[in-house]
């Protein structure tokens, strides 16, 4: 409690500061200023000697007062405060550094569906567009005096455990679906890979790293130590880090508030400066910050010093540039004073940080950039809308159908029961702004065209409450059909707040079996970001459909609805395992491993030993597919392949492979083994989207070996009945890489079978020959 209060209190007292300067958000005068004529204010120089030259000006108590997310600035420098924590999840948001007006202009920004909708569509392209929204509207504010340049979003810890209150800020479970996802988030909120001569935003990857647990059975995040091995994190935990990092070029990073193997991740050196510097080469126009209070978390409840002068200077020398909090203005001016630390280690930090403003554009004349010219008009535009429309369709996820959906255009009245029958801002989750509208469940049947009857019934946790079940009974008797939409909310997943089962809380079930009993076609719609075990819903004949909704957003309601009616066809997937609710007894949360063992039985869809309710990839559609492969692929073992002609390649040599990799690849593991290629028909009578999901599996590589692991995956639009299309699904040779023991990635020989679809509509089983090669090294831990 005392570290969730101390949070609360830095949090408020960051929020006053952010209101206050974000008011005043400004920019240095390079012409008339302080400033006019220093080299920051050279558009001729880069942004490291830029920089550099600005924090040469500093004395040593201006460079201790900056080390924080509320930065003061200089005001003799005439360099204004500047709050670096602004956030953008899905939609410009409500943060110290982020301020919407009461009403008019920049009352409101674009609420995109939370990220765990958002990946349940598997479509990179839309994640692309919608960043690049979330950063124009970002832009905009920033233009306005309301927000800042940097955004510290995305989380893109994998949902490894399904009683996590924040896996509903990531895109799902899978790190190759995580890494795909963060890649081209990144690229439309900093306006390109790498852009010059200007970022649009600068990013934030969060958390790193292996957090993925907030307050469980007494423990709590700010104390947490992961125990991870180096197989784990290069396989599992890190992968979406190093496409942020290394592919993706994100401009800064958050370190974690749990420690990685007895070290707190703020000063952790193996994390900061091993891995994130040295071995993805994050170089020193990009920065680190902690999360709020992680560095005074080194402190307490660490213990990893008992003395916060030295825990200041722990995280500055392992790498943290930026403290969300004031713990570090607070100490390290004691730390410098003491020889802990010196002024060319806070001047290293700072230059990170205002290397990254100038290629912000922080110091530039604003005519000369595009982005200075964002308005009001840039916010909430048509296209942001139908886009956060269409974000939130190809997210929902048909579970079950008995052939009642869509709906029978003689369903005219229906009962629209349950705590997420009229949701408005808990369809946005958390992390959230102010949105320009929300269209609730209730108003999306309405605007179907249905006559609908609202009762609430049962709220989402309270328990052997049956007080509104008989007007829910009732209401249900008079309708052609019922929807009962409940699920998950915010008082039972959050952060700071993990789940105890995976069981549906409250006396949701029992409304729901008291609906079954009327005998009206009854349509379940689950709502949250984690799953719940619908074992009873799937297997009771009286329950006809379900649907997932997560958090969807703006335009939720109209989205389940237009589904619901099939002026929409369902096409999302399932981008977590849905467990029975045996799994939360099974692993403690606690418990970092993933392959199955004596206490665990195995995290994920790749290691799970038991059998899910609904498997990860799992959607159903409104019509029928048919598959075959499409063409011969271009890089088989051709002199010793075994197939036919014409047919797919049943061998590959390691040895070309890895050949070719070193010659027309930036890293090893892009480079590819194939690219796998599916004619996709529509057999039925609807038009529908599909998500083509292709998956490995087989004896190569170090026993235990995974279930299978997703290798590719490419989402078709918009297919017609009776026309076919071809997907292609290139597979790198990262995407079948193993890690040994030590972190290293191994192209292994081995029997491999590549197959379409959760079910394996189409297979194909081909052999990798030769001695295994080492693709990718790992750090060794120098702590």
């Amino acid at each position: 409690m005392a570290n969730g209060l101390r949070r609360l209190y830095a949090f408020l007292t960051a929020l006053s500061v952010g209101v206050a300067s974000s008011k005043a958000y400004g920019f240095p005068d390079c012409v008339n200023g302080p400033l006019r004529n220093t080299t920051v204010c050279d558009v001729t120089q880069d942004p490291i000697t830029r920089a550099t030259a600005l924090i040469s000006l500093w004395t040593d108590e201006e460079l201790t007062n900056n080390t924080v997310n509320a930065s003061p600035g200089v005001p003799r420098l005439g360099l204004p405060a500047y709050n670096w924590w602004s956030e953008g999840l899905h939609g410009v948001a409500s943060s110290p550094g982020v301020t919407f007006a009461p009403s008019g202009p920049f009352s409101h920004a674009t609420s995109f569906p939370q990220p765990i909708l958002m990946g349940a569509g598997f479509d990179d392209a839309l994640i692309q567009e919608v960043a690049s929204i979330v950063s124009t509207e970002g832009r905009a504010f920033n233009n306005a005096g309301r927000a800042g340049l940097d955004y510290w979003t995305p989380n893109i810890n994998p949902f490894k455990d399904p009683r996590w209150g924040r896996g509903q800020e990531t895109p799902g479970e899978d790190p190759f679906h995580l890494s795909r996802y963060v890649y081209n988030l990144i690229l439309g909120l900093q306006g390109g890979l790498d852009p010059k001569p200007y970022f649009k935003v600068v990013a934030d990857c969060k958390h790193f790293a292996a957090y993925d647990m907030d307050n469980w059975e007494g423990n709590v995040r700010y104390g947490f130590n992961a125990v991870v091995t180096q197989q784990d994190l290069s396989e599992y935990y890190l992968p979406s880090f190093q496409s942020c990092v290394r592919d993706a070029k994100v401009g800064s990073i958050m370190c974690s508030y749990n420690a990685v193997n007895g070290i707190p991740s703020c000063a952790n050196k193996f994390l900061l400066q091993d891995i994130l510097r040295d071995y993805w080469g994050f170089a020193d126009d990009r920065w680190v910050t902690s999360d709020c209070d992680a560095v005074s978390n080194i402190y307490s409840p660490h213990n990893y010093t008992n003395d916060p002068a030295q825990a200041a200077a722990d995280a500055l020398l392992a790498g943290t540039d930026i403290d969300c909090g004031t713990f570090s203005s607070t100490y390290l001016p004691d730390a410098l004073q003491r020889g802990l630390v010196n002024t060319t280690d806070l001047r290293r930090a700072a230059i990170r940080q205002y290397a990254s403003l100038v290629r912000l554009g922080y110091f530039d004349p604003a005519d000369s950039q595009p982005y200075r010219q964002l308005n009001w008009s840039d916010v909430n535009t048509p296209q942001a809308q139908k886009l956060a429309y269409t974000a939130a369709v190809e997210g929902i996820t048909l579970l079950k159908n008995d052939g009642v959906l869509p709906l029978s255009k003689h369903v005219r009245k229906i009962a629209l029961i349950g705590p997420w029958a009229n949701a408005t801002t808990l369809m946005q989750g958390n992390y959230q702004g102010v949105a320009p509208y929300l269209i609730s469940p209730l108003q999306g049947a309405q605007q179907a065209g249905f006559e609908v009857e609202y009762v609430l019934g049962a709220n989402v946790t309270t328990v052997n409450d049956t007080s509104g079940f008989p007007a829910a009974i009732a209401a249900a008797k008079r309708a052609d059909a019922v929807i009962f939409a409940g699920g998950l909310d915010e008082t039972v997943e959050r952060e700071e707040v993990d789940r105890l089962n995976v069981t549906w809380p409250g006396s949701q079930l029992q409304l729901v079996a008291a609906l079954e009993r009327v005998g009206k076609p009854l349509i379940v719609a689950q709502f949250g970001g984690g799953q719940l075990d619908d074992s009873a819903l799937k297997n009771s004949k009286a329950v006809n459909a379900i649907v997932w909704g997560g958090y969807p957003g703006q335009s939720g309601g109209a989205a389940l609805f237009d589904i619901l009616t099939g002026k929409a066809a369902p096409a999302g997937r399932l981008p977590i395992t849905q467990y029975p609710a045996a799994y939360a007894e099974q692993v403690p949360m606690t418990d970092m491993t993933l392959r199955p063992s004596a206490t665990n039985p195995g995290r994920t869809y790749k290691w799970y030993s038991g059998t899910p309710v609904y498997e990860f990839g799992f959607g159903l559609h409104y019509t029928t597919f048919a598959f075959s492969w499409a063409s011969v692929s271009a890089n088989a073992d051709v002199a010793n392949s075994t197939s036919a002609a014409g047919s797919l390649p049943r061998t590959y040599s390691i040895a070309d492979l890895v050949s070719r990799a070193k010659q027309g690849a930036a890293f090893p593991d892009l480079a590819l083994l194939d690219t796998f290629n599916v004619r996709i028909k529509n057999t039925g009578k609807t038009t529908s989207d599909y998500v083509a999901l292709l998956f490995a599996s087989g004896d190569f590589g170090p026993a235990p070996r995974p279930n299978k692991q997703l290798v590719s995956y490419e989402r078709v639009h918009a297919l017609a009945p009776k026309k076919s299309t071809v997907v292609e699904l290139p597979v790198t040779l990262g995407a079948i890489a193993r890690a040994d023991e030590s972190g290293a990635k191994w192209i292994y020989p081995g029997t491999y079978t590549i197959a379409l679809d959760t079910g394996g509509a189409l297979k194909h089983t081909f052999t990798l020959t030769g001695r295994a090669a080492q693709i990718a090294s790992w750090p060794s831990d120098s702590n």
